[in-house]
């Protein structure tokens, strides 16, 4: 993987982008005006993340191109500052104070609303298992700006680690967090939503295995959720207790943990 930046970037944000090649093993190359094609075809390689003054973007040429964004998580947050509910968070019961772990991070959007309902006495850790979302998510949430303050400081307190879920969690103590989230890639892809091809095309395709549940059952000391398509055969064929629907083809699969069972 390349790292190089876009035309005109400040100084701050080269250094960012050279920082970031040492830290994760990958190649900074200076741009001085050159085509990311013109880059791949002296250094041999086709993937690139661009630092820009303004944004941070994955290109893998020829097979897509992401840039990172809180996307309907802004909106989310919005909407509970104005003091209206989210599915996600009711199904989960997550509170101010919780410790949270996303095994599924993708771009972080349901981190970054589980960061902002937590707050600064919570902790939201967030696994992604593959490394080009994995670099792109970790230097967004250090980078980009909102126009909300709270929004900006809930990226910035998201622990993002490359990991696998499964032992991520093998390692942790029972008991040890309040709530485990899954949001895993569909089994059926949404036709109607061309904006997560980008996504799919990076992301681990996996289904989470029944070991994954068993061990976040163990982990978890209140809820464990997964969101998939209402209807979906996963909810079954991992033992989610309940489902709360959403207002679109979403919903939420929900284990409540030592006998807390809530009502739908």
């Amino acid at each position: 993987m390349i790292v190089t930046t876009g035309d005109k970037t400040s100084p701050h944000i080269r250094e960012r982008a050279r920082k970031m090649a040492e830290t994760f093993g990958h190649r900074f190359v200076e741009r001085r005006r050159c085509t990311l094609a013109a880059l791949r075809n002296r250094y041999g390689d086709d993937e690139f993340v661009v630092f820009r003054n303004n944004d941070v973007r994955y290109t893998k040429l020829g097979v897509t191109e992401l840039i990172y964004h809180p996307s309907m998580a802004y909106v989310r947050i919005k909407r509970l500052l104005a003091g209206e509910g989210d599915t996600m968070i009711a199904a989960s019961r997550a509170q101010p104070g919780d410790e949270v772990l996303d095994c599924t991070a993708g771009l972080g959007s349901d981190a970054l609303v589980f960061s902002h309902v937590v707050g600064e006495a919570g902790r939201v850790t967030a696994l992604e298992s593959e490394q080009a979302l994995f670099t792109l998510l970790h230097e967004g949430l250090l980078l980009y700006e909102s126009s909300i303050e709270s929004v900006n400081e809930a990226m910035r307190r998201i622990v993002l680690k490359q990991a696998d879920h499964v032992e991520w969690l093998r390692g942790l103590p029972d008991r040890s967090v309040d709530l485990v989230y899954f949001d895993p890639m569909f089994r059926e892809p949404v036709k109607e939503s061309a904006s997560i091809d980008p996504l799919r095309a990076l992301a681990n395709p996996g289904a989470v295995k029944p070991e994954a549940i068993r061990e976040a059952c163990r982990v978890a000391r209140k809820t464990v959720v997964m969101k998939e398509l209402r209807g979906s055969e996963e909810f079954g064929r991992l033992g989610f207790e309940r489902i709360v629907h959403t207002g679109t083809k979403l919903a939420y699969g929900v284990i409540d943990i030592a006998g807390n069972n809530v009502a739908n």
